[in-house]
């Protein structure tokens, strides 16, 4: 298979962008709170609403769209979510039971709606992240972070679906870089 880089590097123009990119204002953007609960809409989860689930802390609104979606999931997540359990203090008392919810929260994600970013995608979250990483004076860990959330967003996009997440500003630069659609709590 043969990447065309080109293309990516024509739509996001990372040598016109030469200054820092400010997050939007919040009404500008796409709210859980502001979609209505009608029907069952489908939306990508980041890795974050799979985290604070877990630990009852979902914001209301984004519970509720969680409830009611058709969800679909990103195997950048899953490698999040292996990352801390691995990463996570397995002589801890609640290591063995976070460990076990992961497992079978991911276990039980339908294969038809695992998504996984393909060679062009992993090359356009590149381009937005090496933008972003000297835009906005990322560390080498925030400019990996922000890797993966353009890749999770991408994934999203292609699929012609929205992202839940409640890192409004870290998606908001990245929309601002690439077309997609987003919903924060």
């Amino acid at each position: 298979m043969t990447i065309d880089l080109g293309a990516p590097l024509r739509r996001i123009k990372p040598e016109k962008h030469r200054t820092q990119l400010k997050p939007r204002p919040r009404d500008q953007l796409a709210a859980a709170a502001d979609i209505p609960l009608t029907g069952r809409a489908a939306l990508m989860l980041d890795t974050n609403v799979y985290i604070h689930a877990a630990a009852g802390t979902l914001a209301a609104p984004a519970a509720a769209l969680v409830e009611r979606g058709l969800l679909f999931h990103c195997a950048v997540c899953v490698a999040e979510i292996a990352t801390g359990i691995a990463n996570a203090n397995p002589r801890h008392a609640g290591w063995p039971a976070m460990r076990d919810h992961y497992a079978t929260l991911i276990a039980r994600m339908p294969q038809t709606r695992l998504l996984t970013p393909d060679a062009e995608t992993w090359a356009e979250a590149g381009i937005i992240a090496g933008t972003l990483a000297r835009t906005q004076g990322c560390t080498p860990q925030q400019r990996k972070e922000c890797l993966n959330d353009a890749l999770i967003y991408l994934t999203a996009a292609k699929a012609g679906l929205p992202v839940l997440t409640s890192n409004r500003d870290e998606f908001d630069l990245i929309q601002q870089l690439a077309p997609g659609v987003f919903i924060y709590y």
